[in-house]
């Protein structure tokens, strides 16, 4: 359940985040909380299957964070899911 980890509303943003906003239509019965914090993990530190590094990095220093998101205005369905990325994550 990425929602748990990925998706944080009360995060405040950090002058060295990078941010990036990405438009998302979530699945048929898919919350759009749960949406955009896969959209976090998966272009983080989130993947869907068990790598050898996974204990070789610290998952708080360099997960993105889905920290807002909003409805896209006259779309059904649609939202503007805003992301925060620790600079760090970026070589």
């Amino acid at each position: 359940d990425y929602k748990l980890t990925y998706y944080t509303p009360e995060y405040e943003t950090k002058d060295t985040d990078i941010l990036a906003a990405f438009r998302v239509t979530p699945q048929p019965g898919v919350p759009p909380e749960e949406a955009g914090a896969a959209v976090a993990a998966e272009s983080s530190t989130g993947t869907w299957t068990t790598v050898w590094t996974d204990g070789l990095t610290s998952l708080d220093r360099y997960k993105g964070r889905c920290y807002d998101i909003e409805p896209v205005a006259g779309e059904e369905n649609q939202y503007i899911c805003y992301v925060a990325y620790p600079f760090d994550l970026f070589e």
